[in-house]
């Protein structure tokens, strides 16, 4: 098994909105309730793009099995150093690396863009361990948890704010972050 990344396209958006969509109805790794149309997963896919941040496909033996991307953690200016990340990863090919391909390849675009935080807000369920593990294993640290945050199949959801902070040394940023002036 090899797993291959590459950067999104549009005619990746039948498969991403098809897994998210899975995600919405079954799972607790977002919080939306109704999965958004295709349509829709086009707009959101254009504005990370218009940020100039990426968005990544993952295939195993030339097949989608997961996607990625990062996006403003805040849209406030003092943020503009700082993304998340975004990681969903398709049934059945969870634990063969394609998760830890995805967030390895979003951090080193981060590093690349000149960012000084990558932050991963993860819902905490019985599902979520497996993805707390890998950002930790990356060099994630826990920065907080959010209780009881959200409501989604009938119970209250924490969610756990993790950081990996890319410059730990650094003084005054370089560069101009992202542009952040649209909000």
């Amino acid at each position: 098994m090899t797993v291959s990344l590459r950067d999104a396209v549009e005619t990746d958006l039948k498969a991403i909105s098809a897994l998210y969509a899975r995600e919405v109805l079954d799972g607790t790794a977002t919080f939306e309730l109704e999965p958004p149309s295709q349509i829709e997963m086009g707009r959101r896919f254009a504005t990370v793009k218009g940020y100039g941040l990426p968005w990544i496909v993952a295939e195993v033996d030339g097949v989608f099995a997961g996607y990625a991307y990062l996006g403003p953690f805040r849209t406030r200016a003092a943020y503009r150093y700082a993304a998340e990340n975004s990681i969903y990863v398709a049934p059945g090919m969870q634990g063969q690396g394609v998760g830890r391909a995805l967030l390895n390849a979003l951090i080193g675009e981060a590093r690349a863009l000149g960012l000084r935080h990558v932050m991963g807000v993860i819902s905490q369920s019985d599902t979520s361990e497996a993805s707390l593990a890998l950002h930790r294993a990356l060099g994630f640290t826990d920065a907080g948890v959010w209780r009881d945050a959200g409501w989604k199949f009938d119970r209250w959801l924490d969610v756990m704010v993790m950081q990996l902070d890319l410059s730990p040394d650094a003084g005054p940023p370089h560069g101009d972050g992202l542009d952040l002036s649209g909000s």
